[in-house]
C-alpha cells in the first residue's frame, strides 16, 4: 500500500525531530557544565545533521517517471519505491568559542582567573527546541491528515 511509505516518510519526521529535542535539553542541562566526564575542558555544543532520504530518484520527474515503468512493466507498485523522508547523519559538535568568565574561586580557572563556560546560547537552544516542536507537530498534523483519508477510503466500500 502506498499509505505505509506516506507512515514511514511521518515517521522518519517524528524520530529526527525527537532526536533534535534530546539534543537541546541536553545542552540545555549542561549550559554551566566547565568540565567533562573525561577532563578536557567544558562542554561543547552538539548540533543535529539532517539528510533528506529521497531514495534513489532527486527530482519528481524521475519519481514519475519511475513510477510510469513499473506500472507499464508490472514490475513494482507504489510500496516498492525507496523510502522517502528524513535521517539524522550525526549529531556534531559546534566547533564555536568557549565563553570566559572571571572567576578566580573557582577550581577550573586558569592562572589569570579565567574559567571556559560552555558554548550553549540559552536563547539559541530554546529557539532550536521550539523549531522542534512545531516541525514535530506538524508530523502529528500530517499523520492525522493520513488517518482521515485512510478512513474516508474504507468508507467507499459501505
Amino acid at each position: 500500500m502506498a499509505f505505509v511509505g506516506t507512515i514511514d516518510t511521518i515517521g522518519s519526521g517524528f524520530t529526527a525531530q525527537q532526536l533534535r529535542l534530546d539534543v537541546v535539553s541536553e545542552n540545555i542541562v549542561n549550559m554551566n557544565t566547565t568540565r567533562t566526564e573525561n577532563g578536557e575542558g567544558p562542554y561543547r555544543r552538539k548540533v543535529v545533521v539532517f539528510q533528506a532520504e529521497n531514495g534513489s530518484a532527486t527530482r519528481f520527474q524521475d519519481v514519475l517517471s519511475a513510477a510510469r515503468s513499473r506500472y507499464a512493466n508490472g514490475t513494482g507498485s507504489l510500496s516498492s519505491w525507496n523510502r522517502a523522508g528524513v535521517r539524522v547523519v550525526e549529531v556534531g559538535e559546534d566547533p564555536s568559542d568557549f565563553k570566559l568568565k572571571y572567576d578566580p574561586e573557582d577550581p577550573d580557572a586558569n592562572e589569570d582567573g579565567y574559567v571556559e563556560m560552555p558554548n550553549v546560547d540559552l536563547v539559541k537552544e530554546i529557539t532550536d527546541g521550539m523549531a522542534a516542536s512545531q516541525a514535530f507537530s506538524a508530523n502529528v498534523t500530517a499523520f492525522n491528515l493520513l488517518k482521515s483519508i485512510i478512513s474516508k477510503g474504507l468508507e467507499i466500500g459501505k
